[in-house]
């Protein structure tokens, strides 16, 4: 499967990590079925923000009341990945839904996108695109 995203929210994924580091970023991604048109940033509310995430219950609230008022889509979320690899680590699969959700990693200038599967994380490409 291929995911299409725009630049914009591209920029803003490397924008958001940038300035979170050395602590992870954190937050959702947000669609229309066809692209990544969006995000919401979250404060990462991790005891441990510099190797762990967790994203703020309030955002995730509010994204998917949101959404079933006819808003945005929730495609799945982000985080990165300050001092490693831009792939899931032990802990991402440990905490992962398996609910079918994209997520995107970023790590420096790499970002990878995912599909959170029951039986683990699919690899998925990606496409940029103006909008």
């Amino acid at each position: 499967m291929q995911v299409d995203i725009s630049s914009k929210v591209l920029d803003q994924l490397f924008d958001h990590a940038s300035l979170a580091r050395p602590q992870e970023c954190c937050g959702i991604l947000l669609w229309d079925e066809n692209c990544i048109l969006g995000l919401q940033p979250a404060q990462n509310i991790h005891p441990t923000p510099r190797t762990h995430f967790e994203i703020d219950p309030a955002v995730l609230i509010a994204a998917y009341r949101c959404e079933r008022e006819g808003g945005a889509q929730v495609a799945g979320f982000y985080h990165s990945h300050p001092s490693g690899n831009a792939i899931p680590s032990e802990t991402d699969a440990a905490s992962a839904a398996g609910d079918n959700k994209i997520w995107a990693i970023i790590a420096g200038d790499d970002v990878r996108f995912w599909r959170d599967r029951p039986e683990g994380f699919e690899a998925l490409s990606y496409r940029v695109v103006d909008g």
